[in-house]
């Protein structure tokens, strides 16, 4: 290991969406969001955050509705902490970059001047705690040295793209060495980690209730459905489909990962768009139709992988879990949805290989 004193703690900084971590967040939140004009132009840029107040407090009350039915809040915090901590313990099993944390806040606190190893910090663009106020942190905490790791793992200028462009506004007013990661979306590891978890759904077909009511009943516990009775159907966020006529990478890069997966697992697959919101034209097939298109063609049994999801939080947990499986049982199909990844370990494998590598190529780690 060599001599360890005049190492520096490095500062990796994971960035996502976030989320309201109450109902009276939600209307606060959604401001944040519609008032991103890397997102949706609303009009002239001085009339931005007057259209975004009116919008979030005409959505507020509905949206509301919708936290209420997945606990009253996002997730996303919590399971982007989980992800930081299990993040941070993989990498400090190196020896190279050894420390300890036993603080579970999500920012733990730290000792003055310069400390051996390695800690993962979570910055959220639309809520609490947000890019600027973590970025803060790590510099009263003497970190100079910043690995900027985006949780989308298919970039895109309305979510990668804005994420770490606050993240160059805010680093700006500091002294300290950023290294950006934007776009993963073809990692083996990745790629692995959603083979796992869609093995695993398509498994779950076998339980009786996948089974048509015109089977034998003395058969209903052994009844097995193959990978070709199983329809997968990757859904992933959509965009406006402007963002993708002006050279944004995002469907080429969701072609991509698909692309992977295909090569590891035999698969009947579509895909299709969720979250679109708004006048204008989003990417299509939209996944309430392509829904509607399946069940006319009579597909019975489908399994919904969200692409360009790494954690659950309102898209799966309401929008996938609720509204389309309700919408499936009325167009007679059995749909399911893949786990998110979460903290599965392929996939915080998956970070630890990307910040390891990002790290050597920056010459911070040998």
């Amino acid at each position: 290991m060599g001599d360890n004193t005049e190492k520096e703690t490095i500062g990796i900084l994971l960035l996502n969406l976030g989320g309201p971590d109450s109902l009276q967040a939600v209307r606060p939140f959604l401001y944040n969001l519609f008032s991103d004009r890397q997102i949706i132009r609303l009009g002239p840029s001085f009339l931005q955050k007057p259209l975004a107040w009116l919008i979030s407090t005409l959505r507020s009350k509905k949206t509301e509705g919708f936290y209420r039915l997945i606990g009253g809040k996002s997730p996303i915090l919590d399971i982007t902490i989980a992800q930081a901590r299990a993040l941070e313990e993989a990498l400090n099993k190196n020896a190279e970059c050894r420390t300890q944390n036993t603080d579970k806040s999500p920012h733990p606190p730290f000792t003055k001047g310069g400390q051996e190893g390695i800690k993962v910090f979570v910055g959220m663009r639309y809520w609490h705690p947000l890019i600027k106020d973590t970025v803060k942190l790590m510099h009263k905490a003497g970190i100079k040295r910043i690995v900027a790791l985006s949780l989308y793992p298919h970039y895109s200028v309305a979510t990668t793209g804005s994420s770490i462009l606050k993240v160059k506004e805010v680093v700006s007013g500091y002294r300290a060495d950023v290294s950006y990661v934007e776009s993963w979306f073809n990692h083996p590891l990745y790629i692995e980690a959603l083979v796992d978890v869609m093995k695993k759904g398509i498994e779950s077909f076998t339980q009786p209730s996948a089974i048509s009511p015109q089977a034998n009943p003395s058969e209903a516990g052994s009844h097995q459905l193959s990978v070709n009775d199983v329809h997968i159907l990757f859904s992933a966020h959509s965009l406006p489909q402007k963002f993708i006529d002006a050279g944004d990478p995002y469907v080429n890069e969701i072609m991509g990962t698909i692309g992977e997966v295909t090569k590891k697992i035999d698969i009947n697959w579509h895909l299709s768009y969720q979250s679109k919101s708004g006048p204008v034209k989003w990417l299509e097939p939209s996944t309430d139709e392509k829904l509607k298109e399946l069940a006319a063609e009579g597909v019975r049994n489908i399994l919904v992988v969200p692409i360009s999801f790494v954690s659950d939080h309102i898209e799966t947990l309401y929008e996938i879990d609720i509204l389309y499986k309700r919408m499936a049982e009325g167009l007679g199909i059995n749909l399911k949805r893949t786990e998110s990844l979460n903290t599965h370990p392929l996939f915080i494998g998956t970070l630890k290989d990307i910040v390891i590598n990002n790290m050597k190529e920056s010459g911070w780690l040998r």
